[in-house]
């Protein structure tokens, strides 16, 4: 692959905005190893300024990547849907001016990477089921006025998922017809698959399960093989598996709750469309490593282990981590640090 091929990195559901006593937006640090990195929502809350100064950071470290967000169903907490777009479309022209347009907020937009691949993003949300509407209604707080979302409804939450189904179905069609030689990749903070490899165990047979997933397999945008990625978050569960009817890798990468860190997860193009590649020993060079399920912790069916990886990639990975880390920890002895391992 040449050097100069783009190196897709993927996150989601931070929750920088826990625990609410004491929230994570100064002491959280990002290993940014992607020169495109794909933020797939719940990041924080669009009320909370330090999101937005957790966002400038990133942008002044990482000076050679661009930053793509999408929104989850937690940013807009404790206001409308239309003012955390408001906010984020704010902050986008706010980067365009200061950061050389490195900031890059996808709410049914579609950015091209080079003349070979396009981003479709937005968040999707879901389709709940008749069967499941009290329940969710009932038990998630996006639908609590006091701390979800104002003004949402179950019928907002189902109208939106159709508007970003429609419009995701409407521009891989165009661009099959236009510009078939593109490669698709799509990013959602919802899920748009109910494949057991992308499924909590535990959440199989959830009573509010159609909140977090909908099943997309009829649809264009999922059956076209002119997508060969699709990304997602939203489900606290971890995937990495090549979907065999159209050879498209599905990922999800996230923190959830709990959880110190998040792995460093990066994704290149290939003869295949993506894959996953891992970093080798010289922190410079990468390689190509098995998509395997992702297997939830039996002791704690909540906390998700990583993605299955060779003993000699994760200790090739942590030399030159460990040195990075006590670098750091000798230059700013006073800094909170956090290392992806």
């Amino acid at each position: 692959m040449s050097a100069f091929a783009p190196r897709f990195q993927i996150l989601s559901d931070l929750h920088l905005e826990t625990p609410i006593s004491q929230p994570l937006y100064q002491k959280f640090r990002l290993c940014v190893g992607g020169s495109h990195v794909l933020m797939l929502g719940d990041i924080g809350l669009v009320l909370d300024d330090a999101l937005f100064s957790f966002l400038r950071d990133l942008l002044t470290k990482a000076r050679g990547s661009r930053f793509f967000y999408i929104l989850g169903n937690h940013e807009p907490y404790r206001t409308t849907l239309s003012d955390a777009i408001a906010r984020l479309r704010a902050f986008e022209e706010e980067a365009r001016c200061q950061y050389g347009g490195r900031f890059v907020f996808l709410s049914r937009d579609r950015f091209d990477v080079n003349a070979d691949t396009t981003i479709l993003g937005c968040t999707l949300w879901s389709d709940v089921l008749p069967q499941q509407a009290t329940e969710v209604n009932t038990l998630l707080t996006d639908f609590h006025e006091s701390n979800g979302i104002r003004d949402w409804t179950l019928e907002s939450h189902v109208e939106e998922h159709r508007k970003d189904r429609d419009w995701l179905n409407s521009q891989v069609r165009r661009l099959e017809e236009t510009e078939p030689q593109r490669q698709i990749i799509i990013a959602t903070h919802h899920s748009p698959t109910l494949d057991p490899r992308a499924v909590e165990p535990a959440h199989q047979s959830s009573s509010v399960s159609s909140a977090f997933a909908t099943d997309m397999s009829k649809d264009l945008c999922w059956a076209s093989t002119a997508v060969r990625l699709w990304v997602f978050g939203h489900t606290h569960y971890n995937c990495g598996f090549r979907d065999e009817a159209t050879g498209k890798l599905v990922v999800a990468n996230q923190r959830g709750y709990g959880r110190a860190e998040i792995q460093e997860l990066l994704i290149e193009p290939d003869a295949n469309g993506f894959n996953i590649v891992t970093p080798t020993k010289d922190n410079k060079t990468y390689t190509n490593h098995r998509i395997t399920q992702q297997v939830s912790n039996p002791a704690n069916p909540t906390t998700v282990t990583r993605l299955h990886r060779s003993i000699l990639h994760r200790a090739a990975d942590r030399i030159p981590r460990i040195r990075r880390l006590w670098t750091r920890m000798t230059e700013r002895p006073n800094e909170t640090v956090r290392e992806v391992w």
